[in-house]
């Protein structure tokens, strides 16, 4: 249903989140989140043009959230990667239709609308704050490691 760019922005953000207010290089967030980190980089330009984080570069730079958890949805992270395409015409472009959409379009459409109100009212905080196991991106009891100067990206 979503799209590996948004998950791999999800990730990186829900990350980030719960590092608050410390920031993070494009490489620990990589590891922590098994993205590969060239990739990482591109989806974290978008999320930057978008102000959801911040960047800085030379010593003791990275990346960090440009809002506080509570204040950020999954839909804005979506938004501003991949947002959801609703359907507004027929997608056959079928002149009957126009914006009248079939039984069928009407039913996807419903479908996407549900799943862009769940992600307008969920906000990170709440993502990293729901109780029970497992913690969102890393393994129970394990603490997460820094890493090392070694680490290679895919």
């Amino acid at each position: 249903m979503i799209s590996q760019t948004v998950e791999y922005a999800l990730r990186a953000v829900v990350h980030l989140a719960a590092e608050m207010p410390n920031s993070c290089t494009t490489l620990q967030i990589a590891g922590v989140t098994q993205v590969p980190a060239a990739y990482l980089s591109k989806v974290l330009q978008n999320l930057t043009k978008a102000g959801i984080v911040k960047s800085r570069r030379g010593v003791g730079g990275g990346v960090s959230l440009a809002q506080e958890p509570k204040d950020l949805t999954i839909l804005d992270v979506v938004n501003a990667v991949e947002p959801i395409q609703r359907i507004k015409t027929c997608p056959l472009d079928l002149k009957s239709h126009g914006t009248n959409l079939c039984p069928l379009h009407r039913r996807i459409d419903n479908a996407l609308a549900q799943v862009e109100t769940a992600f307008r009212t969920t906000t990170l905080a709440e993502v990293l704050g729901e109780s029970g196991e497992p913690r969102p991106l890393c393994d129970v009891g394990l603490p997460i490691t820094p890493i090392s100067k070694d680490f290679k990206s895919e």
